[in-house]
Order: structure tokens, then sequence, then C-alpha cells
């Protein structure tokens, strides 16, 4: 990175060190640059500065967590609320300036909750698996996908899901069990409900970590790991790496 190239901001909201450390490698990883590309901030241990300021940054890039922005509040630790507040009170700066976003997995959530979408545990959970995502009309051209092709392996899990396509946005990816895999507001907000940084010994880790937090039976960890395994990371990696290249 030169001297007047900016960073990009990788917001990480997952509190177990091992799961957080495995996340930025593999997003550092799977981007094809250097760790200096990038400013971690893991937002379970501190609050953004009070100078923070967007204007510092390429774009922002949001991990995943065990957090649900569907759960009421009485169901969220103060961590959790913590850490919400402060992902949610970026994005009216976001929207308002189309400026570079990417959340994943839970970014979805955050990005259809503040533009008013509905997102539950409703319908369209998956598994912690790997599912084929399949590009939508809206997808023709974007320059995420690009060198993407129709289908691909994308690794998921999760809880809740958007339920309906927020206000605005286009529809850029889908799967069999989820219909909003990838949305993007305006030009340069985009969210997916899968891992783009994932693959097999991501999930592993993950699947380890977090077996008792409900997002399957712990007896079917074996599987699910194999299953992980034998899944395709190379496509959804892409779109990782055309996002910081297109705004690098």
């Amino acid at each position: 990175m030169t001297k007047d190239t900016k960073p990009f901001l990788v917001l990480q909201l997952r509190p177990e060190t091992e799961a957080s450390d495995n996340e930025f490698d593999a997003i550092v990883r799977k981007s094809g640059l250097q760790p200096a590309a990038f400013d971690r901030r893991r937002l379970e241990q501190a609050p953004l500065p009070d100078d923070f300021s967007l204007d510092d940054y390429a774009g922002v890039i949001v991990g995943g967590g065990p957090g649900c922005v569907s759960d009421p509040p009485e169901a969220k630790s103060p961590l959790e609320k913590r850490i919400e507040e402060t992902v949610l009170s970026l994005m009216p700066e976001v929207t308002a300036r189309d400026f570079p976003f990417l959340g994943c997995c839970y970014g979805i959530g955050i990005l259809a909750h503040h533009l008013g979408a509905p997102v539950s545990k409703e319908r369209y959970s998956e598994p912690v698996s790997v599912t084929t995502a399949r590009l939508e009309e809206d997808a023709a051209g974007d320059p995420l996908l690009a060198g993407v092709p129709q289908s691909f392996d994308a690794f998921v899990g999760h809880k809740e899901a958007v339920q309906a396509l927020p206000q605005g946005c286009a529809h850029l990816l889908s799967s069999s069990d989820c219909p909003f895999q990838m949305i993007r507001h305006g030009e340069n907000v985009y969210a997916t409900q899968f891992h783009p940084e994932a693959d097999g010994d991501v999930f592993e880790l993950r699947i380890n970590i977090y077996r008792d937090r409900g997002y399957f039976e712990p007896e079917e960890a074996g599987a699910l790991i194999a299953a992980a395994h034998k899944g395709d990371p190379q496509h959804s990696a892409r779109i990782l790496r055309n996002f910081v290249s297109r705004y690098g």
C-alpha cells in the first residue's frame, strides 16, 4: 500500500478471538491484498474512535457474527447491542453517500434493517452448509460479479434472513432455500448472505466454535465439516477480490 492509498476498514463482530483472527486472515487471503491494506477493528473490544470518518477509508467490509438483528432487545446482551448500534450508526452515511460497503452475512441483515425491509427467522434460514448461489437478472454487468459463473458454491449458515427485497436494491444472487443471497443498494453498497471469505478450513473452525450456538445439532458437526471441505470457494472469493480491486 502506497502512502496515499486508503485502507479498507474491516469491522469484526465475533467475540471469540480464534474465530475473529481466522476471519480476518481469510479476508486478507481471499482479497489478494496484504494485511497493511486493512484497518481491522474488533468491535467487541472497543467502539469506533470519536474522530472516526469514512473519508479515511477506501471502503468498509463487515464480517459475520453470532448476533441476530431480528432478536428482541431483551434477548441481546449489552455487548451485542453495542456492536449492532455501532454498525447501524454507519448505515445512514454509507447509503446516503453510496459509500463502498460489503456486508457479509450479518451485514445483509444490517443493511436491510436500515432500509426498512423485514429481517426475521420466519423463512429462509439455512443450516451451516455449502449451497448453490445463482445469478439473478440484476446481476448482469455488475462489476463485483465479473468472472463469476451463473451458479457457484456459497458457504452459508444463518438463523435469520431478509424476507423481502429492500426498497432501492438490486437483486443479484439467490439460492434454492434463500432468495436473497446478495443485494446492492445504489451502485456501491453491497451485502451477501453467504460468506465470501469462507472455505472448508474456515468453516471447520467455525463449526467447532459454534457447535452449541443453535446453528445445527452438535452431533452433526463431523458430517458438516466433511461437506464443507467438498465446497469450491473460488468463485465466492472472487466477489471479495473484485470489491477490493474496484475500490482500492
